[in-house]
């Protein structure tokens, strides 16, 4: 388990202590005050208490030990893709998603002062996502934990060109200077955060779209995959998302997380999965939830942006 920087341990303190009075209001996440996926917290639920978390395993063992009774994780970048070891953290922690939320991302470069930067902190995501700006302003970039960390980081040290890449309210925060804000490589750039409950949903949102997550593992033959996703295809069943991952080192069999559109109950899924059963070594379910991305393409098809309490954001910390 990690440690904040002395500006960020303050709010962490203050939040954590709000965030384990009433567990059924909090709502984990890694990072220092002020990430993105704190911000993805307070948009998923304003009425939650964000409770903030060194590590992703730091944030599950919240939910997993009672401590409070939902975590937020991010699982995938439009920009830099998969969050790295997410897809191992999901089937190991033995929750199960109950929601997701996709929050719009903007960064910032931010120090002590508006002098010259020549180094960049910031979580790998991040830099990952603002690689070409950084480049072309010739800023070498700096692994951190986490985006807002790294700010706090940055308001801690005395180095002369070190700057942080974090949301633009951290500058706020953490008392630095902004540089220049919207330095992302593309203008979509959007994460997608799952939510972590100890069980499944009671009870399933009724007249909305809803999605269904689970992993499967091949078998070792040939094809296999095709065989496992016939059903799918013939069941008309949308599958949104598969990624493979190897797990156990053998190279001999592959594991695949997926996401598709619809809940058991309904006929053409429980075919489907019924189908998928039969023609995989491992089959296991983590959760039906409301599908959030059918709102964000109404949004986009608008021309809406995302939009979150930025400027309210100050004020709710405690």
């Amino acid at each position: 388990m990690g440690s904040y920087s002395a500006s960020a341990q303050a709010l962490v303190d203050e939040m954590k202590a709000a965030a384990l009075a009433e567990p059924a209001r909090g709502l984990a996440f890694q990072g220092a005050p002020g990430a993105n996926s704190d911000l993805a917290a307070r948009e998923y639920d304003p009425n939650s208490l964000p409770l903030p978390c060194y590590s992703f395993e730091d944030a599950i063992e919240a939910v997993r030990d009672g401590r409070v009774d939902r975590a937020i994780i991010p699982i995938e970048n439009s920009l830099h893709g998969r969050v790295a070891d997410i897809h191992f953290l999901l089937p190991e922690s033995g929750l199960s998603i109950v929601g997701e939320h996709f929050l719009r991302i903007r960064y910032g470069l931010m120090s002590r002062d508006l002098g010259p930067v020549t180094r960049a902190m910031s979580h790998e995501q991040a830099l990952g996502q603002c690689r070409r700006w950084l480049r072309s302003n010739r800023i070498d970039p700096v692994a951190h934990s986490d985006t807002a960390g790294a700010a706090a980081w940055v308001a801690d040290s005395d180095e002369v060109g070190l700057a942080a890449l974090a949301p633009p309210h951290a500058a706020d925060l953490y008392g630095l200077k902004l540089h220049e804000t919207g330095i992302e490589d593309a203008d979509h750039n959007m994460t997608r955060f799952v939510v972590l409950a100890r069980e499944p949903l009671p009870e399933l949102p009724q007249g909305v779209p809803l999605m269904t997550t689970f992993i499967f593992e091949v078998r070792n033959v040939p094809a296999a995959l095709y065989k496992a996703l016939g059903g799918f295809a013939t069941n008309g069943v949308n599958m949104t998302k598969l990624e493979s991952y190897q797990v156990g080192g053998s190279f001999t069999a592959t594991t695949f997380y997926a996401d598709i559109v619809g809940a058991p109950g309904e006929e053409r899924i429980d075919r489907a999965l019924e189908e998928l059963d039969f023609q995989t070594k491992t089959l296991r379910l983590l959760g039906t939830y409301r599908q959030a991305r059918a709102l964000l393409n109404g949004l986009n098809r608008r021309g809406a942006r995302a939009s979150g309490p930025w400027r309210s954001f100050a004020s709710r910390t405690g």
